[in-house]
């Protein structure tokens, strides 16, 4: 079963508990002389292992880290949910990163540590959260001030900016960008939506505004590693190009 929890989404619970003998044979001999391993041998229950489907869900309905219950199509669920989306896409253009060599990897999967932490603060809303509650969800500003750094590092290594750039489409070639810039900018996109749906949830005073920042900083920077990632791999961006019916007449 996953649950929120503090700092993030957690995954299943431990199945054995404190202090559980897996190997008695291997205990040191006992007062009386007799190896421990040699005593008769405790039965051992078969650990139970939680199930990933709880059912809680099934009327649609889910709950927050608060405890409150609120319909899965809620705001607040609309927004976590999205996020999970963004550390998806995310994910999924290291693949290519990777494949690439770009040490830049290390900072997306930072990002993605991030976003649980987004997850977090979202599913805690205000209206019900208490006081150690929010202590646990509270998203620091420091985090949108390294994504500054990190998009002015890029930028001052980029050639200037003239006109709008398309996201590279396949078959990838020389002309294209490169399936890494394809899939930042597909993960831009996804951060964009994320950033949409979150501000009201700031304008409600539900979540932290730091939240709207990250997002909205973190699309900027993947718009700028798009553009890195295609000059690394020498590739050239699609540059958009405005159709003048009077060139076809």
């Amino acid at each position: 079963m996953a649950v929120w929890g503090l700092g993030g989404r957690l995954g299943l619970r431990g199945c054995l508990g404190p202090g559980r003998l897996l190997c008695p044979r291997f205990q040191s001999r006992g007062s009386s002389g007799v190896e421990d391993g040699d005593r008769p041998e405790p039965s051992l229950k078969t650990p139970k292992i939680p199930k990933i489907y709880t059912k809680t869900g099934d009327k649609g309905f889910s709950s927050t880290f608060t405890g409150e219950r609120r319909p899965k199509d809620d705001q607040v669920f609309e927004a976590v949910g999205t996020t999970d989306e963004l550390s998806s896409a995310i994910g999924l253009a290291m693949e290519f990163i990777t494949e690439m060599g770009h040490p830049f990897a290390e900072e997306l999967e930072k990002i993605q540590c991030s976003l649980q932490d987004v997850g977090s603060a979202l599913a805690t809303p205000r209206s019900s959260a208490r006081e150690a509650h929010l202590r646990h969800t509270t998203f620091e500003a420091g985090r949108v001030l390294e994504l500054e750094q990190w998009i002015d590092k890029y930028s001052s290594q980029l050639p200037p900016l003239t006109a709008f750039i398309l996201p590279p489409a396949p078959p990838f070639s020389f002309q294209s960008g490169g399936k890494s810039s394809c899939a930042l900018h597909f993960c831009r996109a996804v951060c964009r939506r994320a950033e949409r749906c979150v501000v009201p949830l700031v304008q409600m005073g539900e979540t932290d505004a730091n939240v709207a920042k990250f997002l909205n900083r973190l699309s900027d920077y993947l718009f700028t590693l798009a553009r890195y990632a295609a000059m690394k791999e020498g590739k050239r961006e699609k540059i958009y190009k405005k159709d003048d019916a009077s060139d076809r007449t």
